[in-house]
């Protein structure tokens, strides 16, 4: 059954009272509990839960259940609606009654005491957080949460794409993306992956010729397979040529290792890549602001350790800073 919405002489009674005034005065900022108004008010529940419940059915005050407690807070109609334009009228009033400065310190106090639990917990468990905030979320949230700093309004290439991993994790995220992978069979794999995501884009092609145009892409992932290029230069050229003025480039891959049997079973042409040789590649393509640093590797990884190198593509009319010269300026 339909209820009509008070009338504005409720509104206007409602407020008729100053303890229910200085109630919303408390609420407008801070979602509060009883317990918490009446410890701020100092007045018994009874008394605060009435004030509630009349304000509640002028539609004053919202509440919402979060697990055992119930929080209430000041509920306004927009700027222009009436209950809005009667509290910004009623509100200085209240700001400025005796007493206020007094209400005001008691909810600091109250806002305060909702921390202690937390630091008292924290004070003792910081030898032991890591692994509890792993058995509560897992150990493999925040990178997919970091993913959210990246503009949205990006497009990111995924070179070597492979069964499309990644595509997933970085399609929510951007405006579109493009996985390009030289084998027919993976991308099959990947295109079933992502048959669900609009904003992905497949393409069959080397590393070594693109087939995107000149400055498409503000940002280019190579993960795990520059191992696998014949000419990691090219590759790294190609990149380069795709990418627009500014655009980032990362490079996933292992480190330098000597597992010669990686050539036969999985038709690895590298047996990774030093950091020099990383570095040497980056510049000879035109990349600048290199990092370069190692992966922590995971317990239960078998492979070699990895690195993660970070690159970008110059600016126009900025003069590039190749790794030697930040070598010699410092």
């Amino acid at each position: 059954m339909l209820t009509a919405a008070p009338s504005l002489f409720d509104s206007f009674t409602a407020l008729s009272d100053a303890t229910r005034c200085r109630l919303l005065g408390l609420i407008e900022h801070h979602e509060l509990t009883v317990s918490e108004l009446c410890a701020v008010l100092q007045l018994p529940q009874s008394t605060v839960s009435r004030h509630l419940k009349l304000l509640a059915d002028a539609s004053w005050v919202s509440s919402r259940r979060d697990g055992t407690s119930r929080y209430y807070a000041l509920a306004l109609d927009g700027a222009g609606g009436p209950r809005s334009q009667i509290w910004d009228l009623t509100k200085p009033q209240v700001a400025a009654r005796v007493g206020a400065a007094q209400d005001s310190r008691r909810l600091a106090r109250v806002l305060a005491g909702r921390g202690e639990a937390s630091q008292q917990f924290f004070a003792t468990a910081a030898g032991q957080w890591d692994r509890l905030r792993q058995e509560l979320f897992g150990a493999d949230f925040l990178p997919g949460a970091l993913l959210g700093l990246l503009p949205s309004t990006w497009t990111i290439g995924d070179l070597g794409c492979g069964t499309g991993a990644l595509l997933p994790l970085l399609a929510p995220h951007v405006a579109h993306v493009v996985g390009v992978d030289a084998s027919r069979e993976m991308l099959a794999t990947a295109r079933a992956r992502v048959k669900d995501l609009p904003n992905v884009d497949l393409q069959h092609g080397t590393l070594e010729s693109l087939p995107l145009a000149d400055a498409s892409l503000d940002a280019v992932t190579c993960v795990l397979v520059l191992h696998h290029v014949p000419a990691p230069g090219d590759a790294l050229a190609e990149a380069h040529r795709v990418l627009k003025p500014g655009g980032r480039l990362l490079v996933v891959d292992m480190q330098a290792h000597d597992r010669e049997d990686y050539r036969q079973r999985m038709g690895h042409v590298w047996l990774g890549f030093s950091e020099d040789q990383m570095r040497r590649y980056l510049a000879q393509t035109g990349f600048d602001h290199v990092s370069l640093h190692s992966l922590p590797p995971s317990q239960e990884a078998k492979g070699p350790t990895l690195f993660a190198a970070a690159a970008s593509k110059h600016i126009l009319n900025e003069r590039p800073v190749h790794n030697e010269q930040l070598a010699t300026n410092n």
